[in-house]
């Protein structure tokens, strides 16, 4: 995420308030649906997260970001978990998830699939390698247009 962008900014801004109340500040994002804007601010904490959690870290930044005037459209800011499955968008996200289960979708067919899921072996700047059954697929990050982490149900 470039440094520059309203994601990078919000995060920076909100990340030590939100860990100083005792919550992971997992990701931010910053979206246009239909005619509208959300700032979402995925939070966590090992035991989870409730609707009480939710309330509490948006009392504290509301304030905040409406000071910082970031975004200049009209926005909903939506606080929430960030999932029993969640979402891989970051170096870090994707080093927590060494060893466990992953999916990843990609832009385009690899050996006829799109969708790939398995254990993520390794991860580096430039591709990742997961353990699909009894072999091992090496793809370039540039590949992935999404992915996230597998809950067991």
């Amino acid at each position: 995420m470039a440094e520059n962008t309203i994601e990078a900014k919000v995060e920076n801004l909100l990340k030590e308030k939100i860990e100083y109340l005792g919550y992971e500040l997992y990701d931010v994002e910053y979206l246009k649906e239909g005619k509208e804007y959300h700032l979402c601010i995925y939070i966590d904490k090992p035991t989870g997260i409730d609707i009480l959690d939710c309330e509490k870290v948006n009392e504290i930044i509301n304030p905040i970001l409406d000071d910082a005037d970031y975004i200049k459209e009209q926005y909903f800011l939506e606080v929430s978990s960030s999932g029993l499955e969640k979402k891989l968008r970051k170096p870090q996200h994707f080093e927590k998830q060494i060893g466990k289960k992953v999916e990843v979708t990609l832009y385009s067919k690899i050996e006829g699939k799109k969708v790939f899921q398995g254990f993520l072996k390794e991860y580096t700047n430039e591709y990742l390698i997961l353990e699909c059954g009894e072999e091992n697929i090496k793809i370039d990050l540039k590949q992935i247009a999404s992915a996230k982490s597998v809950y067991d149900w």
